[in-house]
């Protein structure tokens, strides 16, 4: 497998298919735990389009499998990454993944193994009642953290210790994970030009519609708490469109908030390589072609 990595707005879809047009039988996995749900295009930067050239449309897996409002988790992306993974190999084609949420990609190229969690509703109306701080000093307890991020918020923190309590009391297998052999290349351009081409979009996504998109999915009977979860684009336009914000004060603290993002994607992927994943960084700047090229020579050498 090929995992073609980066952060938002490198150009990392556009190149993931121009390569699997380049390997016969190729279809694309995408690695982006927003982009699976219905209805959620343009803030999502789902770019259907790209997937279709000069009439010629790549195979895509796990985009628009999931209704908007439900919680997608790291264990169903496992699940079904790995059932389209199966699939492309059945048939002797080639998978490429390409996806921006290290964690996801991560989980696949370390071979993740996860336990299905049920939530405890009891434990949780208890959990509610303590502060962060609380919560973070409880979780430090246990032997072992979810991830590094399990403090950010109330929320995931009690989730954590969710997690924790039940690998305590109800010891299970270890869920199987094949590994898989991958080459990870990543898309890195200069940070002022990521800079740019962020506003840019934002700016192309804002006349395309995006804040529209967000009504439709308000409309058809979401309630704002479930748009606010999936945080950027859905947060903030959210915000603006239920009167908590103005349009200007949206725009200028969504670009901040990508821009933010996009440093945060950067940072797990020096972790992943810290932690073992081999990243072939290739310049964005250049035409894709000529990285197409570069990762050809990659997979046959």
């Amino acid at each position: 497998m090929v995992s073609v990595v980066g952060p938002t707005a490198c150009g990392k879809t556009s190149l993931a298919v121009e390569l699997a047009l380049a390997i016969p039988g190729a279809e694309v996995i995408s690695a982006d735990s927003r982009q699976v749900y219905r209805g959620m295009d343009i803030g999502t930067g789902k770019d259907i389009a790209e997937y279709t050239r000069d009439g010629v449309t790549v195979p895509s897996h796990l985009l628009d499998i999931v209704d908007a409002g439900e919680k997608y988790n790291l264990f169903e992306f496992q699940r079904d990454f790995l059932a389209a993974y199966e699939d492309i190999g059945s048939r002797g084609a080639y998978p490429v993944m390409c996806g921006g949420s290290g964690l996801y990609v991560e989980s696949v190229l370390q071979g993740y193994r996860l336990l299905p969690v049920p939530e405890n509703s009891s434990l949780r109306a208890a959990l509610e009642e303590k502060t962060l701080e609380e919560l973070t000093a409880l979780l430090a307890t246990y032997k072992q953290l979810h991830n590094n991020t399990d403090t950010d918020n109330k929320k995931r923190a009690i989730r954590a210790i969710e997690i924790e309590e039940y690998y305590r009391t109800c010891p299970v297998e270890e869920r199987y994970f094949p590994q898989i052999k991958a080459l990870t290349v990543g898309v890195q351009v200069d940070r002022e030009v990521r800079r740019e081409r962020i506003s840019r979009r934002l700016r192309e996504r804002l006349e395309c519609g995006m804040v529209d998109e967000v009504r439709r999915l308000l409309d058809s009977g979401l309630q704002p708490d479930q748009l606010i979860y999936y945080g950027l684009e859905y947060k903030f336009l959210t915000l603006y469109i239920t009167g908590a914000m103005s349009y200007d004060e949206m725009v200028k603290g969504l670009e901040i908030a990508i821009h933010q993002f996009a440093k945060r994607q950067m940072t797990w992927f020096r972790g992943m390589e810290k932690r073992g994943v081999k990243i072939h960084w290739l310049d964005g700047s250049q035409p894709a072609g000529a990285l197409v090229e570069q990762i050809k020579e990659m997979l046959y050498d």
